[in-house]
C-alpha cells in the first residue's frame, strides 16, 4: 500500500485545489418577496429571514 513519506504542508494542498470552487454560488426565491437571495441569509430586497422581519429594506419592492 503506498504511504506518503512526507507530511503534505498546506501550501502545496491549497495549490493543488485552486480549482476546487464552486462556479456559482447557489440562489433560491426568498418566501416573502418572490425575489433571489443567498441561502442562510436575510433577503437584501425585503430584510425578512426565517419568515420574520429582521432588517428594513433599503427600497420599496
Amino acid at each position: 500500500m503506498a504511504v506518503p513519506k512526507k507530511r503534505t504542508s498546506k501550501q502545496r494542498k491549497r495549490k493543488r485545489r485552486t480549482h476546487h470552487e464552486d462556479d456559482v454560488p447557489a440562489h433560491q426565491a426568498c418566501p416573502q418577496c418572490g425575489d433571489f437571495r443567498r441561502p442562510h441569509h436575510v433577503c437584501p430586497t425585503c430584510g425578512h429571514y426565517d419568515g420574520r422581519q429582521v432588517v428594513e429594506p433599503d427600497e420599496e419592492f
